[in-house]
């Protein structure tokens, strides 16, 4: 298996947010592709894969309508997509992923968080090139078959296609998200849920204690409201 495969395994041992921060996640995801796309899923390919995820998390079909209409008021503000870069103890690579509607406010807490546990924020560009920009779907197991599939997206830019628990796994480069998306919706396979990742294209081994200061620094960092995704290249343990 490939580097992605090996990424998302690695990643699913770990904590996930809580279910609070999973739908103020995805709120805000809908309100920055209704202010791009317009309110209609159907004539909106961003809102439709956010409604997907949400869809996926349990996020009641009464709350998923109630933010498409926030976000349709000239009233409602927009969020900013704004990443950060830098480093925690150990020579950690950190990339930091933020929808804010007050960018002031959050350069400010997130200098914070690294200078309070021994990191340091750095300039653009200065990690980001140690990352793959990936896109991913997940969809239905259920009569495919990951390796043909694998075959036949190739076309489209699929780099990695394998099975997960509950469905397949589609992996490709940033860009091919939509060629991606467009062919699953054309032959009718229902996509469960999509998204974007950062793969580091090298990982450190750390001692315990050194992962330790490096996991306080990623707890403050995901506890923030303004976060929405948070990456390392710490090599992760799967206990």
């Amino acid at each position: 298996m490939g580097r992605a495969f090996e990424f998302r395994k690695a990643r699913k041992m770990k904590r996930w947010a809580a279910m609070s921060k999973a739908f103020t996640r995805i709120g805000k995801d809908i309100v920055m592709a209704v202010k791009e796309g317009g309110p209609d899923p159907d004539a909106n390919s961003r809102l439709r894969a956010v409604i997907q995820n949400a869809k996926s998390v349990n996020m009641p079909k009464d709350n998923i309508e109630r933010a498409i209409k926030r976000a349709s008021d000239k009233s409602q503000g927009d969020y900013k997509e704004v990443l950060f870069e830098g480093y925690a103890p150990h020579g950690i690579a950190i990339l930091v992923e933020t929808a804010t509607d007050n960018n002031t406010r959050t350069v400010a807490n997130i200098r914070s968080y690294f200078n309070k546990c021994d990191g340091s924020l750095g300039t653009s560009g200065s990690v980001e090139f140690m990352f793959d920009h990936t896109c991913n779907f997940k969809i239905p197991s259920e009569g495919l078959d990951a390796e043909e599939l694998e075959l036949e997206f190739i076309d489209f830019g699929a780099e990695e296609v394998f099975d997960d628990e509950d469905g397949i796994l589609i992996y490709a480069p940033f860009e091919s998200f939509g060629a991606i998306q467009k062919e699953l919706e054309d032959r009718e396979i229902e996509i469960i849920s999509s998204g974007f990742e950062r793969i580091p294209t090298v990982t450190k081994k750390l001692t315990k204690e050194e992962q330790e200061d490096v996991e306080k620094l990623l707890e403050k960092i995901e506890e923030d409201d303004d976060v929405q995704n948070v990456y390392h290249t710490m090599e992760e343990s799967e206990d």
